[in-house]
């Protein structure tokens, strides 16, 4: 099983009109990727989104910063927002990090979970899911055709015109990233596309038939599921203690789930319902090194997943705090979980 970890380069938007913040976030982000690269981590993912609170507008660019300093670790986006974005701009952005990384790149594409980059790029949000399905159709063709011949309603045909570069990959992967939707997992499995699948609310185990249904489409549309990788991509925190793991997690957290909130109508969450979530059936995985390592397995035995994905940095998170959670992650929980499934085999 693969593990690694994703963010979206959050800053405090209290300080994010100056260049300080998001220059201070870019230079620890990366420096949290290249430690994850020297512990044998297998993905990094970052997110792209267009508000004041994360510096990740960008993700190709600052993965291309991080694959000059790293060596073997994966580098995806998690996610790119397709429905705003030029598919041939996309290709060509990845696959020239595919070159710089040296066959390391990765796409995950999805609808986003913000709709800023709608109005910024000129969509209308009424054609979110339109828009997505028709430029993943593109996306696909690109990477699998050099000269595309190609027609649509969304965007400009293309008459048989050559994309380049190519990637050093034969095919440049492209995942597909969903948040729950019944619709956007059959639509992974009949189009035969790894899946990603976002938990970071509720119980673990009511997603679960997500997989199957996308097992079941996948057959059906004639893949083979067990070709398939599939993930899971969460919430969590890796501490010494199980204490100290939900007080340095729980503030940011909270502060952003809140912040959060306000925008769309949630209730401000506090510290039971941050307990809640980090128990053993909830969707944080937030504790020791051994908690996190039995919260995987539990939902490996539901899921049957070949990739774990944790984002660490919800929050202006303090730097030295979120490198020492990935160095437990990486020499303590990713270790612990391989050896366990070994041993079950």
């Amino acid at each position: 099983m693969q593990f690694g970890l994703y963010t979206f380069a959050d800053v405090d938007p209290l300080r994010a009109n100056t260049g300080t913040a998001p220059a201070e976030r870019l230079k620890n982000l990366l420096e949290e990727i290249e430690l994850a690269d020297q512990l044998g981590l297998d993905v990094f993912g970052l997110g792209e989104h267009h508000r004041p609170d994360y510096a990740a507008s960008a993700p190709a660019v600052i993965l291309a910063a991080a694959a000059s300093r790293t060596k073997t670790i994966r580098l995806s986006s998690a996610v790119t927002v397709l429905s705003s974005d030029d598919p041939v701009r996309v290709f060509q952005q990845f696959a020239t990090l595919d070159l710089l990384s040296q066959g390391r790149a990765e796409i995950m594409a999805g609808r986003g979970s913000f709709i800023e980059s709608f109005p910024l790029f000129g969509y209308a949000l009424e054609d979110y899911d339109a828009l997505f399905s028709e430029k993943l159709e593109l996306l696909l063709k690109l990477r699998d055709t050099v000269e595309v011949h190609w027609e649509g309603t969304m965007r400009p045909s293309i008459p048989g015109r050559g994309v380049y570069p190519r990637p050093l990959q034969e095919k440049l992967p492209v995942w597909i990233a969903v948040g729950g939707t019944p619709e956007s997992v059959a639509r992974a499995g009949v189009l035969g596309l790894p899946l990603a699948l976002a938990i970071i609310g509720g119980e673990p185990a009511r997603f679960a038939p997500l997989f199957s249904l996308y097992r079941q489409a996948a057959q059906r549309a004639g893949h083979d599921p067990a070709a398939l990788p599939t993930s899971i991509n969460v919430h969590g925190y890796v501490a010494e203690t199980s204490q100290a793991a939900g007080d340095e997690w729980y503030p940011a957290q909270a502060e952003v789930m809140n912040r959060i909130g306000r925008e769309r109508g949630w209730g401000p969450t506090n510290r039971a319902h941050f307990e809640a979530a980090r128990s053993p059936r909830g969707a944080a995985f937030v504790g020791s090194p051994a908690e996190v390592v039995d919260k995987i397995l539990a939902n490996h035995a539901l899921f049957k997943f070949d990739r774990f994905l944790i984002q660490m940095a919800i929050g202006p998170m303090p730097h030295h705090q979120i490198m020492k959670s990935i160095e437990l992650f990486g020499t303590r929980v990713a270790p612990e979980v391989r050896k366990a499934l070994a041993a079950s085999r």
